[in-house]
Order: structure tokens, then sequence, then C-alpha cells
């Protein structure tokens, strides 16, 4: 199901988008406090440039007051620039930088968070001016003013491609309303209207296309730009646009519940779900801040105790740079901006994740079930060849077959239909029964109809004498009045991504398997071709169920795909369930972990190795920033590190570790 924090209410504006509220709790909550900070700029293509100056306007007049009062205090050396004069240059250098960060301390306080990194930067600077090493003080702030900047367009940047989503619904429709074209706005319009679709524009709610033929972009929702044509009586979907005529389309879905709103939904929780990885580095940084406060008064005090020529500038000086390098922003932004960049960088390729733990997760996958219809195969079913006992009428048999078939939604059916046509059947059926995983039973001239499987004609014991077991294409069996009349044979196309799937799930040491309700030869023979060494057919749900489990039971990580309902349960018991075809089952996409938005099994593998690379640039961060701020801490105890070295280890760390976090936004996958 899809996830929802009771802790964080959404809420929402007229056009149904999550507000800067929301925002801030659900995506990333450090990163808008300082969006915040900086007056919630928006960094785009259309104020981009002045929107950069405002947000880098404070660090440069700090720098440029920095560079002006060291020229006058050391190289140029004026007499009336000393005492109080030359302690008002550095002040008004500092102040830029100096008031936003102390003004966050203090909030920080308000709100009972005593050790935050504002509160490490506002001691540290203001100790390094009671030291008279004023330079160092307006540089230390200087340069984290700098850091915060570039990790505010860093978060910006990670944003951009889950942001964008947002905007795919238009905020108004064109309604026909007593026959007149009505501009209204999108949440307004209720089921049955007629939305009518100029080309060009884009579709805002959900409905079934009343024009005979119109051409969509669907890109909003698979990620796919290529024309998907539809015609008359077919369900179009919001964010599709139309491309060439006027289309008429007649609302199915209120606003709020279309596929867009839906996915939409998904992308807005992502992030409320932490990884683990995370989650540690957060509560770490809770415990890790207040200790290193304490020992920081501790060096400056308890040398006293122990050395005859105690100085106390000298351990006090000591006992600041200790503060400025521990400062644990490093962590706290990086690790997030990872996995958000990871999140972001999936859905740039048309996959959602529904939390950061997937990712995690997803990395360490050892087995990828897969279902074979809909997800390797196209599932687009066409009837090869028909044979009927000549003791009965073949067309009167095929019109009693459709008119039974009418009563199923699965693709084998409408291949029947569609090779039976519109014949204006009118067979007289009673007592429809779906029997899960055999097939339908009928009444037709107060005589039982069966269409299915062969386990349904086992089950009601219908004999056969046909040796089917080597046709290679599915075999729908008919049994009329208690006789096995004959059988239809019905074949799948295999996607032409699916062997590249294949062999890149093997490359990345991940064994597949996949699971059909399709007859075991059919099965070993897709399994043969895409060179899956282990398949298995004829399996109800609950068979697909039990191999889940076998697996898991085995202690393997295991990842489930599939498309349709009767994979749901499948996909929830997974490690990790994903599933294929944004546009396909509402059931099997709120179990879904993983929402690939198109119906490509190429994205599975690529899923995972954008769940690798996250963890990968994650852990990269973690290793860079515990490394050197371990070794300067070190240094810096021991009186052997200045206030320059804690600049690089607080903020230089943090910068490289954050253009290391960005970096996989760039990845080509």
């Amino acid at each position: 199901m899809i996830n929802t924090d009771q802790n964080h209410k959404h809420t929402y504006d007229a056009q149904g988008r999550m507000t800067c509220c929301t925002l801030e709790d659900k995506i990333y909550s450090k990163a808008e406090e300082k969006e915040r900070h900086h007056h919630d700029h928006d960094y785009d293509h259309s104020h981009g440039g002045s929107s950069l100056m405002k947000l880098f306007l404070p660090s440069i007049l700090s720098a440029v007051l920095l560079l002006a009062t060291i020229s006058l205090d050391h190289f140029l050396k004026p007499g009336w620039f000393t005492g109080w004069v030359k302690i008002i240059g550095y002040v008004a250098a500092y102040l830029p930088v100096g008031i936003p960060v102390l003004k966050e301390a203090l909030e920080s306080i308000r709100k009972g968070e005593i050790f935050s990194e504002f509160f490490l930067m506002g001691i540290a600077t203001l100790g390094a001016f009671a030291l008279g090493e004023y330079p160092e003080g307006v540089a230390v702030m200087l340069f984290y003013a700098v850091g915060e900047v570039f990790q505010t367009l860093a978060v910006k940047r990670a944003k951009a491609n889950i942001k964008s989503l947002l905007d795919q619904r238009p905020d108004e429709v064109t309604v026909l309303r007593n026959k007149q074209p009505q501009t209204v706005k999108a949440e307004t319009v209720v089921i049955g209207e007629i939305i009518q679709l100029k080309p060009g524009e884009k579709l805002g709610l959900d409905g079934e296309l009343l024009s005979e033929t119109a051409s969509f972009n669907t890109a909003a929702l698979t990620g796919e730009s290529k024309p998907d044509t539809k015609t008359k009586g077919e369900t179009v979907l919001a964010g599709m646009i139309n491309l060439n005529t006027v289309a008429q389309v007649k609302v199915t879905t209120a606003y709020t519940d279309s596929k867009l709103s839906k996915i939409l939904e998904l992308v807005q929780n992502a992030t409320s779900q932490k990884a683990p990885t995370e989650l540690f580095i957060r509560k770490f940084a809770k415990i890790y801040t207040p200790i290193v406060v304490a020992l920081a008064v501790g060096i400056c005090f308890l040398p006293y105790f122990f050395t005859t020529d105690y100085q106390f500038a000298d351990w006090l000086y000591r006992a600041l740079i200790f503060l400025v390098i521990s400062c644990p922003c490093a962590l706290v932004i990086s690790i997030p901006l990872g996995y958000f960049g990871g999140i972001g960088a999936a859905s740039k390729n048309g996959i959602l994740f529904k939390g950061s733990t997937f990712l995690d997760v997803l990395a360490t996958v050892q087995h990828v079930v897969m279902d074979k219809t809909g997800t390797l195969t196209e599932g687009v079913f066409k009837v090869q060849e028909v044979v009927f006992d000549p003791a009965f009428m073949e067309v009167e048999l095929l019109q009693m077959v459709d008119a039974l078939e009418r009563h199923s939604s699965h693709p084998v059916a409408t291949a029947i239909h569609e090779f039976v046509g519109n014949t204006g059947n009118t067979i007289p059926l009673e007592n429809v029964e779906e029997i899960a995983g055999h097939g339908l039973r009928g009444t037709v001239n107060g005589k039982e109809l069966l269409v299915g499987n062969f386990k349904l004609m086992e089950q009601f014991g219908i004999p056969h004498q046909k040796d089917l077991k080597d046709i290679v294409y599915t075999v729908i069996a008919v049994a009329y009045d208690s006789q096995f009349v004959g059988y239809l044979t019905i074949s799948d196309t295999i996607k032409t991504d699916a062997k590249l799937t294949i062999d890149r799930l093997k490359s990345l040491r991940v064994k597949p398997t996949m699971l059909s309700g399709d007859k075991t030869t059919v099965v070993q023979f897709v399994a043969k071709t895409l060179g899956i060494p282990n398949a298995f057919g004829d399996c109800l749900p609950e068979d697909k169920v039990n191999k889940v489990k076998e697996l898991k039971s085995r202690r393997e990580s295991v990842a489930f795909v599939g498309d349709g309902v009767n994979d749901a349960p499948a996909v929830a018991l997974s490690d990790v369930g994903i599933a294929m075809g944004g546009l396909g089952s509402d059931a099997t996409i709120e179990t879904a972990d993983v929402v690939i938005q198109d119906d490509k099994p190429s994205k599975i593998p690529m899923a995972i190795t954008i769940s690798k690379q996250t963890k990968k640039i994650v852990w990269q961060n973690i290793s860079l920033a515990f490394a050197v701020k371990g070794i300067v801490l070190l240094l810096g105890a021991g009186g052997l590190a200045t206030m320059w070295e804690a600049v690089f280890a607080d903020v230089g760390v943090a910068l490289l570790a954050i253009l290391n976090a960005v970096r996989i936004q760039r990845m080509r996958f």
C-alpha cells in the first residue's frame, strides 16, 4: 500500500499540488529550512541569474569587505587603521554571513535544539574574535556560508526531476456544458462531463476517448515521447498531451484519483521512508554533537590540571578549532542528498521509488522473480490455431467461447474476441463463474461450457486424448456438455529488451527466475529463449507466493516483478515489490515498493544499478567525512591544526560530499 506517515500532515493548494510546508516535512526538511533562510528563491531558467546572485550576495559582500580589511591591516597599514577601527572593519565583513547563522542558532535554541551546527559555528567564530583572530573568524563563517549556498543549490538540483512531475497536471480544462466550451478549474470537473482537448493541450483528468482516433504524447506517465494513438472507447490518462486534432474525452475518474495523481502521491511520499543508513546518521548527529561540545570544553580546561605552562588563550583556540572540525553538516546534508539524488535519477528514467529504504534493499537483492505475461512478454495475444471436433460446428463453438470469455479481462479473452470479431453474438449464457487460475465456466442452452486450461478439464472430470504437451503456444481447452470438443492455441510476443534484461541481471550477479500461470511448455520455451535458468509454469497466485516464501527461507533477498492483480500478493510478500507498467493494475502499483512507469523490463536492472550507485556514493561520503574529520580533530587537539584546516575539515569535506552526491544525477544508466 502507499505509505503515509501519520506524523506528517499533507497540505495542498487549489491545484492539488503539495505546498511548501509539506515539502519541508516530506521531502527534505533540513534543506527546506536553508531555502527559507534564503527567502525561498527559485533557481529556474527564467530567473536563474538573479536568484543565484541573491543567494551569493551576502558571501560576495563579506568576501569584498574581508579582503579590503586584510589589505588595510597587513599591507597598506595606514596609521588610522588600528584599535576599534580595525575591529569594526572585521565585524562589518562578518555580519553579512554571520547574522543569518546566529539567528538560526537562536531559533534552534528556542526550539530546544541547543547543539545545532549553527550553534557550533557561532561559538567558534565569536570565540576567534574574542581571541583577536579576526581574519580567521570571518573566514570560517564566510566559507561556511558559501557551503550553505552550494548545499541549497545541490538540493534544488536534486529535487528538479521530482518536482517537475508536480507541474504535469493542468490547472484548467475546457469542458462542454450545454454544448458550449467553458474553461473551468480542473478539480471542479465531475465524472461524466466531456473535456474538449485542442492540439498541444494536456489532459487534466482520466477519461474515455469519444473521438474516433487521437494521438498522444505519454511522456509524463511513461517517460516515452513516442506518440501513442488511441481509438474511440480507449482509456486516456491525465498528463497525456494531444498531438494532432481536436479530441473529446468523457471524464471517468475524479481529479484527485487520476493515475497521474497517484504517481505524484508516490513521488511526494518517496522520502518519508528513510533508509536505515540515513536514520542512523540523523540519530548519530544528535548524540555526537553534545559529546563533541563536552570534549571541546575538556580540551579548553582540563590541561590546566596536567600542564605547568597552561595558557588559556592557546587551549581555547584549540577547543574552537575542535568545534569547527566536528560540525556534522557533511554527514547530515550529503547522505540524505545522496538518497534524494538516487530517487531523482530513477524518476528521470521513469522509475519511481516509494522511499530511500528501497534503494538500500534493492542494492543488495539476490533474486529477481518475474511474471511472464506483461513483464517479459508483450501480453498481447493472438489466436494461432483453432482445432475443434468435426462433429461440432466451429463457428457456433467459437461464438460460445467468445461469449463466455467476454466475462474475463484476461488478455486471452481479448485475443479470442479479436479473432471472432463483432458477429452480433447473442449466445444465451447463464451461471457464469470464473475459477481462479483455471478458466471460466458457464451454461449454454442448459449444457455446461468450460473454457480454460487442462487443469480445468481435470477438475470437472473431462477426459481428453490429445497430447498437447509439446505445443509451445498457450493452449485454451474447450469442453461442452461434458465432452472435450477441442482447443485454441494462442501466442504472445517476447519483448524486444527482455533478453538484454536477463543478461544485465546476470552481469549484476542477480539470479533471474520466471513464474507464470501459463502452461509449462510455453514457460520453458520463453525461458530457454531468454536464458533464464529457473522457470515454473502452471502457477496459481498461491504458487507464486509459495515460491517467494521458499526463496526467502534461504535467507536470500527477493524482488518480485509483476503487472496484474494476481501478482499483488507475491509483490507484497517480497523484500522489494516492483510493479511493471505505470498504466497497469492499481492494486499492484499500490502494493509495490518500486513502480516502473513503462513496460520495459530493462528498467529492472537499471533500478538495481541506480540503487547500487546510490549506496556506493553514500558510503563514500561517510568514509570521507569520518576519515578527514578524525585526522584533523587529532591534529587540532594537539595544536598542530589551525582554523584554516578546520574550515577544510568542515566546509571543504561537506562540499566534496555534496558534489559526490549530486554526481549520480549526471550518470547514464
